[in-house]
């Protein structure tokens, strides 16, 4: 039992797991923070075109 004790507290493959799910958590992070500004973005630009095509005369 002490063997095993001791094998585990030196067994690292856990830790690249955990720094993998860290990662991966910051990159879904930063994606989700850039769609929100793209999607801001992109429905500003929207109406503000709509505004402008609605205010010009085709004659």
């Amino acid at each position: 039992m002490t063997k095993f004790i001791k094998n585990f507290r030196k067994d690292e493959d856990g830790a690249v797991t955990v720094d993998w799910v860290v990662l991966t958590a910051a990159v879904v992070g930063l994606g989700v923070a850039a769609y929100g500004t793209i999607e801001t973005g992109a429905t500003t630009l929207t109406g503000k075109v709509s505004t402008y095509m609605g205010s010009i005369d085709p004659n």
